[in-house]
């Protein structure tokens, strides 16, 4: 068996020296070193021969196969090493071609509207006013005007976490309108006598404990306004957000407000922009009315008023809220909030 196997080596070396392509190569290797090659046979064969042969001939088996794939490897580098000179001496590069843009990241859609939002409303004076994400029971709802028994004071509607009371236990917050109590208490304390007006905006992100739907996520943004300041009237809510609006979608939106209810504002109400899509005459994506809802809005309620420190017998003020994923969705025609946390850069890349 050994000079079987010396020859199965010399044949199968001598032959790889003749290969020249691709194909000849993949030949060699399964006729070679294949299931059913010469060699392969002869680890087979081992169990018929003797005790005393049997070690030294699978030895030579294995240096064969040994040195047949180290041959193969050899040659193939090779032959890519051939393709590539014979390609660089044939083929020609135009220098003239221009390069390839290098792909950039983008900012997330949901991202852009609240730089957009942001910036419509620095235009019209307003700040921007940051607050906490983890609130307390006393800030996110008592002093906002919510009864005790309120259902979005009641475990399914709110993320609680560890800390706190049992009179104040804390929050993740379910609207940015705490901010609004931080935002005047602060202007109260600069100047308790003559406090100063407040025109500011409360961006940031929200907390639910709800189902996750097409529509509704445990988690979304947020953008509140608040203006405190003497002689503010339901018409100057009216103008900010119709010139809004205008602003954000068209200068010829049209809009229209409707009676609504909310703790914290009264009177209170929802506005409407005229649909977009079919320009007030009905589809599928405004449900037939012509109209699609944008935001709640409201009077401050003068017991908010009077907790953030002012007085409601000389102060006002108006409030609202927005959230940017539905003016998004609204927009670019979304049909599925889920699409902004999923990452899915088929998603993304289009806006």
């Amino acid at each position: 068996m050994l000079d079987e196997l010396k020859s199965i080596e010399k044949d199968g070396l001598a032959t790889l020296e003749k290969v020249a392509s691709e194909a000849d190569l993949q030949a060699w290797r399964t006729k070679h070193l294949g299931r059913n090659s010469a060699v392969m046979q002869a680890f087979k064969n081992l169990g018929a021969l003797g005790k005393d042969e049997r070690p030294a001939a699978g030895q030579a088996a294995n240096q064969v196969k040994v040195a047949l794939e180290g041959a193969l490897a050899k040659r193939e580098t090779a032959l890519k090493a051939g393709r590539v000179a014979q390609s660089l001496e044939t083929e020609q590069v135009d220098v003239t071609l221009p390069g390839r843009r290098v792909p950039l990241g983008r900012l997330h859609p949901v991202t852009q509207t609240m730089r957009e939002i942001r910036r419509i409303f620095a235009e019209m004076g307003f700040q921007v006013y940051r607050s906490r994400d983890v609130e307390t029971d006393v800030y996110n709802f008592q002093l906002l005007n919510f009864p005790p028994n309120h259902p979005a004071r009641e475990m399914q509607d709110s993320f609680y976490v560890e800390g706190g009371s049992d009179e104040n236990p804390l929050l993740l917050r379910t609207h940015t309108s705490p901010g609004q109590i931080h935002a005047m208490r602060e202007a109260v304390a600069r100047d308790p006598d003559n406090p100063s007006p407040v025109r500011i905006i409360l961006p940031g992100m929200c907390y639910r404990y709800e189902q996750i739907t097409a529509r509704s996520e445990i988690q979304f943004t947020q953008v509140e306004g608040l203006a405190v300041g003497k002689r503010i009237t339901f018409g100057d809510l009216k103008g900010t957000l119709s010139d809004f609006a205008r602003r954000f979608f068209n200068p010829d939106v049209r809009t229209r407000f409707r009676a609504s209810h909310f703790p914290f504002t009264e009177p209170s109400a929802e506005m409407d922009v005229e649909c977009f899509v079919c320009g007030g005459e009905g589809c599928p994506v405004c449900k037939q009315t012509g109209w699609l809802e944008i935001l709640g809005s409201g009077m401050v309620h003068p017991n908010v008023l009077r907790n953030g420190g002012y007085d409601p017998e000389v102060y006002s003020g108006f409030a609202f809220g927005m959230g940017p994923e539905r003016l998004t969705m609204l927009r670019y025609r979304i049909e599925d909030i889920r699409y902004f946390w999923r990452n899915d850069l088929r998603f993304l890349e289009q806006f």
